[in-house]
């Protein structure tokens, strides 16, 4: 046996997420009181009570489910659960989540990283007017001629059949008016905040890599896969590398996956809430056997 540890990206957080790890483990409490102190503002409480509306803003939701997923972590961890784990991952911003469970960095460090990158796109949605829009059902050639039809970009190859789109609005919204007359039958408009993943991230990603120059990056002790090519990065020089890059590139999510079961992972824990990943796994590949973990009750003693 072989586990590897998946984290969830934005979209997955809802109101009330690590309650029940706070209230019944001592472990957990103390990472979100220390989470309350790194960002000098209460996230336990936007976490555990809402409202929606904030705990959604990128600047919030991204500490929130880097937090979530560590406390679901360090509970496991002291339960000594963790003994067949060699490999970890995450989608978008989830990937700092499992950059931190390798060891690159501590928590305090990681979640100062996660809140200066979700306040630095949060900065860059507001200074443009994007969107994007899921496409199910295609194959990435048809995707990438939409793409280059219209000016936009593919954000996210989550599974076979569902990728991502993400641009100016009024260029996503021109493709997403076409695709019915290219053949394409099935899109869906999201609501977000803005082009994530896009080159709308620009001033995002030119801040972001400034600021990670001040940051030390350590050898991951487990064996991560990164969102910009889908393959194995150890030196930490290109982890900070990818890291940057990612804020503008596709996420390579599917390929993350299949990358982790060639390399030997015979189990996926999906550490978080929503269960987001482990959908997208068994769109990918029906065997493959994911464990989604959010809340105490899923832990066990």
């Amino acid at each position: 046996m072989a586990s590897a540890l998946i984290f969830s990206g934005q979209g997955a957080q809802k109101v009330g997420m690590g309650k029940s790890l706070y209230e019944n483990s001592a472990t957990a409490r103390a990472l979100y009181d220390e989470a309350n102190r790194v960002l000098g503002w209460d996230l336990a409480k936007i976490c555990f009570e809402g409202p929606e509306t904030e705990l959604t803003q990128t600047k919030v939701c991204q500490p929130a489910l880097f937090v979530h997923g560590l406390a679901v972590h360090a509970i496991l961890k002291e339960q000594g659960k963790l003994g067949d784990v060699k490999f970890a991952f995450g989608l978008s911003l989830g990937e700092v989540t499992a950059l931190t469970a390798a060891g690159v960095f501590d928590f305090a460090t990681g979640l100062q990283v996660v809140a200066e990158r979700g306040r630095l796109m949060q900065l860059a949605c507001e200074q443009s007017t994007g969107s994007m829009a899921a496409i199910l059902g295609e194959e990435r050639a048809t995707i990438y001629d939409l793409c280059a039809a219209f000016d936009i970009e593919a954000a996210n190859f989550n599974a076979p059949g569902q990728i991502i789109v993400s641009g100016e609005k009024s260029k996503v919204e021109a493709a997403v008016a076409a695709a019915k007359d290219r053949g394409i039958k099935k899109v869906i408009p999201l609501n977000v905040a803005g082009a994530y993943h896009s080159r709308l991230m620009e001033p995002a990603r030119a801040s972001f890599a400034t600021y990670l120059q001040g940051i030390t990056f350590n050898a991951p002790q487990l064996k991560v896969f990164t969102n910009t090519t889908g393959q194995a990065v150890s030196e930490p020089a290109a982890i900070r590398e990818a890291l940057v890059k990612q804020v503008v590139s596709s996420v390579l999510w599917e390929d993350c996956m299949r990358s982790a079961v060639a390399a030997g992972a015979t189990e996926f824990l999906e550490l978080g809430t929503g269960g987001v990943l482990a959908g997208l796994a068994k769109r990918t590949d029906k065997a493959w056997v994911v464990k989604s973990l959010a809340e105490f009750a899923d832990l066990g003693a």
